[in-house]
């Protein structure tokens, strides 16, 4: 089960309380006061963690606490901090405060962390107040609550290649060829329920980037129709976008009518999206109708970097991949050189 987006209660522990104590020992009738601090509480702590791909650990478990701290002890011991409770999330967590919908922070890297909810202060101990004048304190802190808040959780993948399309034009089929991902196959629409995220491996070039299939689109995704849309936020931090289009035109579709719905559908969305550097994958090149229909949107979409596939016979699928290899390089040199230099 692929879990995108989750709410959470989180309650970081509450500070110990001080110690009230004096000194008893032998020929010290006067010894003072000796009670020790209490401990802080607990944080609440996110984590960005690399080997995480959705967030069902939270849909599940939707309680997070921190332990509270030790209360403080005689002889001056101060109490113990309380223990904090880390979520393990993905990268590209972006958590959402509940109550004023303002976005709180967004994780983007592994190890990456963030105080969700501060433990709360231990009190003082009666040493604490101690003064010339005020020889024999009694007073102590009772110790500070922890902060606490509900907060909801929404994942928007982190992906080299976006991989969007109709239903049935083929996407599952190609994701299987050139990831270990598997995805359910169907000869009927919407067999993708859920983003699926693959590895695209280059061994030779010593290289991999990562790959996320999104559930097929309709005309009116952007308007919550279909499937699709719930998942479109998966696209946003996509690095290059892989379209993949049904050159054969099955049930009588034109694929060139497809292209134009698919990049609509994207532009509602986030017209950022169509700013995204973008590949067209012609799939079904096995069968007549499809070179046909090539040369019809060749001379509509001049422009467009197009590559002829065939997820059958697994015609172009090595070309298709060092050609998004190549794409995502050209951006990541090109982020480097914008990346400010190492202190």
């Amino acid at each position: 089960m692929f879990i995108d987006e989750t709410t959470i209660k989180a309650h970081a522990g509450d500070g110990g309380r001080g110690c009230i104590s004096f000194r008893r020992e032998k020929f010290e009738p006067w010894g003072g006061p000796n009670g020790g601090d209490g401990g802080k509480g607990g944080d609440v702590i996110l984590r960005g963690d690399d080997d995480q791909n959705n967030l069902i650990d939270f849909k599940y478990k939707p309680h997070w606490n921190g332990q509270r701290g030790e209360h403080g002890q005689g002889k001056d011991c101060n109490g113990r901090e309380g223990r904090a409770a880390i979520l393990r999330v993905p990268l590209g967590t972006v958590v959402y405060d509940l109550a004023t919908g303002a976005v709180v922070t967004e994780i983007l890297a592994d190890g990456q962390e963030f105080i969700l909810c501060h433990g709360g202060k231990g009190g003082f101990g009666n040493t604490r107040f101690k003064s010339s004048v005020n020889r024999a304190p009694r007073q102590h802190g009772p110790g500070e609550p922890g902060g606490q808040g509900e907060y909801r959780l929404e994942l928007k993948s982190i992906a080299d290649v976006g991989l969007v399309g109709f239903p049935n034009a083929g996407k599952s089929s190609l994701t299987n060829l050139i990831t270990k991902a598997r995805p359910r196959v169907a000869a009927y629409p919407f067999t993708t329920l859920q983003p699926q995220i693959g590895i695209v491996e280059f061994p030779e070039e010593y290289d991999r980037l990562i790959l996320a299939d999104v559930p097929g689109l309709i005309a009116g995704a952007s308007e919550n129709k279909g499937l699709g849309h719930r998942f479109l936020k998966h696209l946003e931090r996509c690095a290059v976008l892989l379209v993949i289009v049904d050159l054969a035109g099955t049930d009588a579709r034109d694929p060139r009518d497809d292209y134009k719905q698919l990049l609509k559908e994207l532009e509602l969305y986030d017209p950022a999206l169509l700013d995204k550097p973008r590949l067209v994958a012609a799939n079904k090149m096995d069968e007549e109708a499809a070179r046909v229909n090539l040369k019809k949107f060749k001379t509509r979409y001049k422009s467009v970097d197009l590559v002829p596939i065939s997820c059958l016979s697994e015609e172009g699928i090595p070309k298709l991949k060092q050609e998004l290899l190549k794409r995502v390089r050209r951006l990541r040199k090109k982020a480097r050189k914008a990346a400010p230099p190492a202190a």
